[in-house]
């Protein structure tokens, strides 16, 4: 997997160094889903006849997140463009501009007072408790970890999980087969309808709602859809500047938007940026993993999210993969992948430290638990083809209690 530096290009040119120096050293070593699967049927049918009376939410746009590179790069034919980290540096910056406006003189981004609409106030708290259903459902231990947290923030991370949840649906769940681009440009208005108020059903109304009272930006939602739509017309990633952008539009959106619903600790020094910066590490290490651990049943759909240029390096070819060859270069080749993927988790304990404190501890055990996974594909001897690659139930008991130690140390 090739890591996306600042300056490279197949028959690339140089054109400028990364401007942080992380990149560097990384690179050396159809139909919207029914929100009916989420809740009863009954309380399905009960939202529709309300739905008139969800009202309208007003919104705030805000969000930071990482910065890692900002470069030009020169394509094969002589045009300069803008590398994938240097559009994903722009997004960084914006959201943590809009932020620091936000932020109160102690440090703390600001909540915004509940606002309660006649005959709301009961279909918000059922939306939520829905959203929290659910995040138990499919996300036991993060869940866990959001118990600490205020239940302000606590809903508004329900909430965002929820959505993130429903829209990688569209293209890894029962009806994947169906979606096409049109299907995402219908969930992307409604997206915008969201955001100006409008939701179209409970688990939209949680979000309006939570937008309502955090600066969260809608940038790393429509990132995100972006990357459904990758998932649409791409199998093949042909270096790690490309693979680099897909994982933020999939996952280190999530960090960005997080960060302002978790809040960062009143007694940090770190810049805005740098928490942001942390954030979008996780999410993108995070994502790495993911590929790492589902090469086989990735290539069992004809997909290969790892950079072709890497794996012609290694000499490693696409029927290899797709035979499940666990070769001496097949394990060579993935050291050096889960060596970048470890280079960012360690990258983002930078930022776990300047949190909220009662926002460290879900983020931590996220962190840990997603880092064993790589742990994992080492002890199956690399075999990422027919082995999957999984944290016991034991390890993830004993890495809770760790993860709320690590909680408890603040800002440096």
């Amino acid at each position: 997997m090739s890591f996306a530096s600042s300056l490279v290009v197949s028959s690339n040119v140089e054109i400028s160094p990364s401007s942080f120096g992380f990149l560097d050293s990384v690179r050396d070593g159809s139909q919207i889903p029914d929100s009916s699967r989420f809740f009863s049927r009954n309380r399905a049918a009960k939202m529709m006849k309300k739905r008139h009376k969800w009202g309208n939410y007003s919104h705030s746009s805000q969000l930071k997140y990482p910065v890692i590179a900002a470069s030009m790069v020169v394509n094969p034919a002589g045009a300069m463009t803008v590398s994938s980290e240097q559009k994903v540096y722009d997004v960084v910056m914006k959201q943590a501009a809009l932020v620091k406006r936000q932020l109160r003189t102690a440090g703390e981004l600001d909540v915004k007072p509940d606002i309660v609409l006649p005959g709301t106030l009961s279909l918000l708290n059922e939306a939520y408790d829905r959203c929290g259903e659910v995040c138990a459902e499919y996300a036991k231990t993060f869940y866990l970890g959001t118990m600490l947290m205020t239940p302000e923030r606590q809903k508004a991370i329900w909430a965002i999980y929820v959505w993130c949840r429903r829209t990688d649906e569209l293209v890894d769940g029962p009806n994947a087969s169906h979606i096409t681009p049109s299907a995402l440009d219908r969930w992307e208005a409604r997206l915008e309808e969201l955001f100006q108020g409008r939701p179209f059903d409970m688990l939209d109304a949680a979000l309006a709602d939570t937008v309502t009272k955090f600066p969260v930006d809608i940038q790393p939602f429509k990132d995100m859809i972006e990357g459904m739509r990758t998932d649409l017309r791409k199998s093949r990633y042909t270096n790690f500047d490309e693979l680099y952008l897909y994982c933020y539009y999939v996952a280190g959106t999530v960090g960005l938007m997080s960060v302002p619903v978790m809040g960062i600790a009143p007694d940090s020094q770190a810049s805005t940026e740098s928490v942001y910066n942390a954030a979008l590490a996780l999410g993108i290490a995070n994502q790495l993993t993911n590929i790492l651990r589902d090469v086989g049943e990735d290539a069992r759909r004809g997909r290969i999210y790892l950079p072709q240029d890497e794996l012609a390096q290694a000499g490693i070819s696409d029927d290899d993969i797709f035979a499940g060859r666990v070769t001496d270069k097949w394990r060579n080749f993935m050291k050096s992948q889960i060596k970048r993927a470890r280079t960012f988790f360690d990258e983002a304990e930078k930022g776990v430290l300047e949190l909220s404190n009662a926002s460290r501890w879900p983020v931590w055990a996220s962190l840990l638990l997603y880092r064993q996974i790589l742990d994992e594909i080492e002890a199956n001897d690399y075999n990422n083809f027919t082995k999957r690659a999984y944290v016991s139930k034991a390890k993830k008991m004993m890495a809770l209690p760790m993860a709320y130690a690590r909680s408890l140390l603040g800002p440096s």
